[in-house]
């Protein structure tokens, strides 16, 4: 078969077999896919973060930072607006202060994915580490372990460019936030050879992505930092400048702060479109969709409301041009653990231990096997997700028949802090930042736990029951709040001295 044929069909096809998609009538929610042919923003009311998003054929793939949390989500969509996980790029990173909870905040920061000569490459920088690539294929993967370009900390944002004629260039910044600097690299995008030409320097400049049209080089760029920020584009016909800017997208008169750093995206009819994030205090950075267009070889995006000729987000728009029979969808949530592997949506918290968590000791539940740890933060088995939407709840059965005296199990809500509800010797128990209360000195031996989710109020509430049936309250509500560069999570945990809980499933359905 013919190789493009071959990588066509791959793409056609990649996402059959992936269970799990959460297919919904998400008309009642309020955001997303509306089911009538339009669209509320955010059109992913979730943490993906500084989103990259190219089109290979008819569909469109998107990554964005997972920092700390591993591995790399892969995400697909036929319409720009319902979005399901195909991939994880890396399972782990094996490097220094990974196995030991030690690099909140670190890992992959604002990645960038292309497509060239039938493959997929993506790139990121972590800040302590270096610069690194993966490629594919198919972007269901397998992606390639992790190459390391350059390993020097401190540098961000890196986007490659492959030119007409063969040359390939990286552009990226610096932490802290600019100046945005340009390499040359090999064809093959392993090898950067030379140390770099600053192009531009702007108030936090950062997050850059590459784009060639019509003979002009365009840098997209936000500035201005991520809650108060705004888009900009440069553009020159050399690729090292000099750069011409005009700013692009603004909050202007709208609620939406900070509304940048994301990637221009064309369809098959023609149309452009712009994805952004917007900062939320608890659900982290949220993912915008903007109508754009070109004038005079600059790209325009959102509305101008204002009439100062900087564009603003839209709240509700007209999805993309022939997309609107697409099925409503969301990214996956739920699992049964019945299959051979965890839901795409589970990302540990820096690197798990392989052997204190299994799939197949018993078939159909989720074993996590306690190991030390003197709290929640510092656990190494915390399995999490992304939290979803305004409102929201999730229920978990856990067996703690084997649950050791010393060991703690049950489900997490983290993020800036740690908090957790479950079984442990002393009874079913609340953990808030390490400290422990004592909701039941009954210590049952399988209990089911819930938590409801409000981010809309900023009030979550956890329950416990013993049947099932009649829920409790465990503990009093809590607020969250955003951290470490990352919203608020969900999920499952064991630490301790010894023993293991094997949990049934997870079922998490979002409500609005």
């Amino acid at each position: 078969m013919h190789k493009k044929l071959y990588v066509l069909l791959a793409v056609m096809f990649c996402g059959i077999g992936n269970a799990g998609t959460n297919s919904s009538a998400q008309n009642r929610l309020d955001w997303g896919d509306q089911g009538n042919g339009t669209y509320k923003n955010p059109v992913l009311n979730a943490d993906y973060s500084d989103p990259d998003v190219i089109r290979v054929g008819s569909r469109y793939y998107m990554v964005a930072s997972d920092f700390h949390f591993l591995g790399m989500q892969v995400l697909e969509s036929e319409d720009l607006v319902n979005w399901h996980i195909i991939s994880q790029i890396y399972r782990r990173f094996d490097l220094p202060g990974w196995d030991g909870n030690n690099r909140y905040a670190g890992g992959s920061w604002a990645p960038s994915i292309r497509y060239r000569e039938g493959r997929f490459y993506v790139y990121f920088c972590t800040p302590h580490e270096g610069l690194f690539m993966s490629s594919a294929e198919n972007p269901c993967g397998p992606w390639t372990p992790l190459h390391c370009l350059k390993a020097v900390p401190k540098w961000e944002d890196p986007c490659p460019l492959w030119d007409d004629d063969g040359q390939a260039y990286l552009g990226r910044s610096r932490h802290g936030a600019g100046p945005i600097i340009v390499h040359k690299m090999s064809a093959d995008g392993k090898t950067l050879l030379d140390d770099g030409v600053t192009v531009y320097t702007g108030p936090v400049a950062e997050g850059t992505k590459w784009l060639k049209r019509n003979g002009w080089y365009y840098l997209v760029i936000p500035e201005g930092g991520v809650g108060t920020g705004w888009q900009t584009v440069l553009r020159s016909k050399n690729v090292y400048g000099p750069y011409e800017k005009r700013v692009v997208l603004e909050q202007g008169s709208t609620a939406v702060n900070g509304p940048h750093q994301g990637a221009l995206v064309d369809t098959p009819e023609g149309e452009w479109w712009f994805f952004h994030f917007q900062s939320t205090p608890v659900l982290g950075r949220v993912v915008h969709l903007q109508p754009a267009r070109w004038q005079d070889d600059w790209p325009l995006t959102g509305v101008d409301i204002d009439g100062n000729g900087i564009g603003e987000p839209v709240a509700v728009w007209t999805k993309p041009q022939g997309e609107s029979r697409k099925e409503c969808s969301l990214p996956q949530t739920s699992d049964d653990f019945n299959g051979p592997q965890l839901g795409l949506q589970w990302q540990w918290c820096h690197n798990p231990d392989s052997s204190r968590w299994s799939l197949t000791e018993h078939k159909g539940r989720l074993t996590l096997m306690a190991s030390p740890s003197p709290d929640l933060k510092n656990a190494r088995n915390m399995l999490t997700q992304k939290v979803m939407g305004y409102e929201g709840e999730a229920t978990t059965q856990m067996d703690c028949r084997d649950l050791g005296k010393e060991a703690f199990a049950g489900m997490l809500c983290i993020g800036r802090e740690f908090h957790a509800v479950g079984v442990s010797g002393e009874g079913i128990c609340v953990e808030t930042n390490g400290q422990r209360e004592i909701v039941s000195s009954k210590r049952p031996s399988a209990i089911w736990l819930r938590i409801a989710l409000d981010a809309a109020r900023n009030r979550q509430q956890f329950y416990y029951s013993l049947d099932g049936k009649h829920y409790r309250p465990a503990g009093e509500p809590f607020e969250m709040q955003a951290g470490y560069w990352k919203g608020y999570r969900i999920g499952l945990f064991c630490y301790g001295e010894n023993g293991q809980a094997r949990f049934d499933r997870f079922d998490y359905e979002i409500k609005r």
